[in-house]
């Protein structure tokens, strides 16, 4: 696949999950639980896990997702790296999260469920645009 589709795929997939992060954010700090299909959104957003060092993991996301966003308009040689390692980190992160969902807390969140298999999608592609060598393929043109 070509440089620019994955650079695209990316900044998409990290746009959507920081629309969910930013979401998230929102029902946070406004003290109301988000719209859910299960009934395990509220319990999961005022759960212990909910905040790291006192700053809502949603907002954790949300900072994310648009660091990831920003290093896909950026055209410098370390920006492939910031976003993948950035991708990789948030991948265990929410793996982390979805154990605590599954085996601590015993509820499911649609929104935090949903930005995990975002995270799922992202990561291996942010791999393959980190392993890309350049808007140019060497086979030729396409």
């Amino acid at each position: 696949m070509r440089e620019r589709y994955l650079r695209f795929a990316v900044a998409l997939l990290a746009l959507i999950g920081a629309g969910i992060g930013g979401y998230l954010t929102y029902t946070h700090f406004r003290g109301t639980p988000p719209v859910c299909f299960t009934s395990g959104c509220g319990v999961v957003q005022n759960s212990r896990w909910s905040e790291l060092f006192g700053i809502p993991v949603a907002l954790l996301g949300l900072l994310a997702y648009l660091s990831i966003v920003a290093t896909t308009l950026v055209r410098h040689p370390l920006s492939k790296q910031v976003g993948a390692t950035i991708a990789l980190t948030a991948l265990g992160f929410n793996a982390y999260l979805l154990y605590v969902q599954a085996h601590l807390i015993g509820r499911y969140c649609t929104w935090c469920v949903s930005n995990e298999i975002v995270s799922a999608v992202l990561a291996p592609i942010a791999i393959a645009w980190l392993l890309t060598s350049g808007d140019r393929d060497k086979r030729g043109p396409a």
